[in-house]
């Protein structure tokens, strides 16, 4: 049996990816896109027609200029996500603008636009995750849609007080960013990181450890993977994102994987060790910045993912003409 087979028995395999026959191939339950993914898709030939039908669908409809170009996006992506829920059974996250990652209620208004367009394809909002970013902003949006019934999906997380914020909001799930924690230490250090000390590792063990001792039913899915190290430390979280490269490295050895995480003992993450973290808004804005790595790859993930979704605007404006 292979890696990847022996990693569903005991946690969710989710396709990092845009690309559909990927997902076909290596058949994970759920899928995950960003705008970065999207674009990447966007301009492959295979998935242009996606594009061209949304541009096609709307060009004689009485929006214009911007409010024009916003809504052919919206229909880009549920498009995307309709065809990949045709694929895999379970769930896909469909991104928010990251420029509305300071913007509660923007972001409330855009998270129900995408349920209602997904509705009127005839699907549920059950297997839809709204992707947010983990911004006090982003939490505060995320609460309020979960008690409308918008299950959302919680991305670019690098602390645990953003996790702790998040499990009080009631959000569905988190995306702790394994890879880009181990960037930006192996950057400062000038060291590189292996198993169970990579910093990445340690962070999503430390928030599945706190969730399980204080009995939250947030889930937890590690993302942003760098290789199959990381995947491999952190096999029996109860999801993992994973990029199709990886993916097809997890396919083709057949090295024993071993359960590190579980429920009933956080992979020797010990239970004393961990205090529950009170927080309000001011402790949060104070702790996030007070830890130079997560204030750091926050920013700059919301900046590309805001970048990405600007040459996404520019390539349908020049469908559009």
């Amino acid at each position: 049996m292979n890696q990847l087979e022996q990693l569903k028995q005991f946690t969710t395999v989710v396709a990092d990816t845009g690309d559909f026959e990927s997902m076909r191939e290596y058949q994970p339950r759920d899928a995950t896109t960003n705008p970065s993914l999207i674009l990447k898709a966007a301009q492959q030939e295979a998935y242009a027609p996606l594009v061209d039908r949304a541009v096609a669908d709307l060009r004689g409809s009485s929006l214009s200029g911007r409010a024009l170009t916003e809504a052919v996006i919206d229909r880009v992506l549920i498009a995307f996500g309709k065809e990949i829920l045709a694929i895999v059974p379970g769930r896909v996250s469909t991104e928010v603008d990251a420029r509305l990652s300071f913007d509660t209620e923007g972001t409330i208004e855009k998270a129900r636009r995408l349920i209602e367009l997904y509705e009127a394809e005839g699907i549920g909002r059950e297997r839809i995750l709204i992707k947010i970013a983990s911004t006090w902003e982003g939490i505060e949006a995320a609460a309020r849609l979960q008690r409308e019934s918008i299950r959302c999906n919680l991305t670019l997380m690098f602390s645990l007080i953003q996790a702790v914020a998040c499990a009080e909001a009631g959000v569905t799930l988190i995306s702790p960013f394994v890879g880009r924690i181990y960037d930006w230490y192996r950057k400062q250090t000038g060291e590189d990181y292996h198993g169970a000390d990579d910093p990445g590792v340690q962070s999503v063990r430390r928030i599945y450890a706190y969730y399980r001792k204080f009995g939250y039913d947030t889930e937890v899915m590690g993302a942003s993977f760098r290789n199959l190290g990381q995947i491999l430390e952190l096999a029996g979280c109860d999801l993992l994102t994973i990029s199709p490269d990886l993916l097809e490295k997890l396919q083709n050895h057949e090295g024993e994987v071993e359960r590190k995480l579980s429920p009933d003992a956080a992979d020797g993450e010990s239970a004393a060790d961990i205090n529950r973290l009170d927080l309000d808004e001011k402790t949060f804005r104070y702790r996030l910045n007070a830890d130079a790595m997560a204030t750091e790859k926050t920013a700059e993930g919301i900046r590309k993912f805001a970048t990405d979704m600007e040459k996404m605007e520019t390539l349908v404006e020049m469908k559009l003409g």
